[in-house]
């Protein structure tokens, strides 16, 4: 996916997999996490987190997350998205 538009390129993770228990973020098996992908801006990974979360609805412990990579690339810089 290439951003072509002239939008700064802002990256993100979308990942997820089974939770011990609800209410946390420590996973029960790391091994098994889903690593979606990485996307060139936020409404890109949103969108495949949605799709990521419908499908695995009937599993009350399966989350899936988006991580803002730009921010740990670059921390001194105020981004939005």
């Amino acid at each position: 996916m290439a951003v072509e538009d002239g939008k700064k390129q802002l990256l993100h993770l979308v990942f997820g997999g089974e939770l011990k228990t609800l209410g946390e973020t420590e996973f029960r098996d790391l091994d098994a996490l889903d690593i979606v992908g990485i996307y060139p801006d936020y409404q890109s990974a949103l969108t495949v987190w949605k799709a990521k979360a419908q499908a695995s609805v009937d599993n009350a412990h399966m989350r899936y997350f988006v991580v803002h990579l730009h921010r740990f690339l670059d921390p001194e810089k105020k981004t939005a998205g």
